[in-house]
């Protein structure tokens, strides 16, 4: 237990420059208390107290604001940004050095049984209030940038916006310390509406030279 307290505080100071020190971190960070009850709930979740399991998580979710059912599986070096309305439901499993920031829902699409919940690889990015939902696969190093909704399985190191989600980057190399720049994404939209303003400014060039060419006639 101590291991994994000191591995969550490090990891904190790594990908939270406002972090200043430990006391501040376990007495005024939620995503830390979250993380540390779910692991004591999922501890006993695995040993069959199902009911006290609950407790602890219904506990942590009306003080911290973040709700983590008991039964998803979480991997190591687990960061919750501020967190408040933070979903994670009960099949959810989350590989190793993933971060998710505030509003983030990994749901389900129904009341199918089973496997129903999103599964993430590792050093997974999601950005505020993004919804990942149902029994899909998101890859390693998967960006999923603010406010987008995936409701399909990505690849390894895409980057994913928005809703529906699409890939607008595949086989993405990055720099680790830009890995949780989830606010500095491309938007497909805008891109689209700069292209086709390129196509309008060439066009009323040609325009221009061919009015021109006439005039000298």
């Amino acid at each position: 237990m101590f291991k994994t307290l000191r591995e969550t505080i490090r990891t904190v100071f790594e990908r939270d420059p406002a972090a200043r020190s430990t006391i501040e971190i376990l007495t005024t960070y939620p995503g830390v208390r979250a993380i540390l009850m779910h692991r004591l709930a999922h501890w006993l979740w695995r040993r069959k107290f199902r009911w006290l399991a609950r407790m602890i998580s219904e506990i942590g979710r009306f003080f911290n604001g973040i709700e983590i059912h008991p039964g998803a599986q979480i991997g190591k070096r687990f960061f919750i940004d501020h967190g408040e309305g933070v979903v994670i439901g009960e099949t959810t499993i989350i590989g190793d050095d993933c971060s998710l920031f505030q509003g983030v829902t990994l749901g389900g699409t129904g009341k199918e049984k089973g496997k129903r919940h999103p599964t993430l690889g590792n050093g997974v990015v999601i950005g505020a209030g993004a919804k990942i939902l149902g029994n899909i696969k998101i890859g390693d190093n998967v960006r999923i940038g603010a406010g987008s909704v995936v409701v399909k399985s990505v690849p390894p190191n895409c980057t994913v916006v928005g809703v529906p989600g699409r890939i607008v980057k595949r086989h993405e190399k990055r720099p680790k310390e830009t890995i949780l720049d989830h606010g500095n994404l491309p938007d497909p939209i805008v891109e689209m509406l700069r292209q086709i303003e390129e196509q309008i400014n060439k066009l009323n060039k040609h325009l221009a030279e061919y009015d021109i060419r006439k005039e000298d006639f």
